[in-house]
């Protein structure tokens, strides 16, 4: 399973419910870098020293940094959910039959109402 890191700005009850489907997820606040205003680009750099892919709802960012460094190990960039249940869900569908997501930007969005 894909190994994830969760910026700062990602909710922690989504993490909970990831962690709950077998995700292997590190917060910021695990990595003891929360609070602390670290760049994106930092960010991204420290999942892949960790060899993980970097889930964040910082959409603009993490798209342009994407086309910037092509060797990192996945960037997942969510539209805000709410719906906890449903945005792990979601989440969960979109990486569910991924074997590796090595370079890949993946997008989740909120389901239309």
């Amino acid at each position: 399973m894909i190994k994830l890191y969760a910026d700062e700005n990602f909710e922690f009850p989504v993490v909970r419910r990831l962690r709950e489907k077998g995700y292997d997820i590190l917060t910021t606040r695990e990595a003891g870098k929360d609070n602390q205003s670290i760049p994106d680009e930092e960010v991204l750099e420290f999942a892949i020293s960790q060899n993980r892919a970097v889930i964040t709802l910082n959409y603009n960012h993490f798209k342009n940094l994407h086309k910037q460094v092509r060797t990192h190990k996945g960037i997942i960039i969510c539209s805000r959910n709410d719906d906890w249940d449903n945005f792990a869900d979601c989440i969960d569908m979109a990486l569910r039959n991924e074997e590796s997501i090595d370079g890949k930007l993946i997008r989740v969005n909120r389901p239309a109402k």
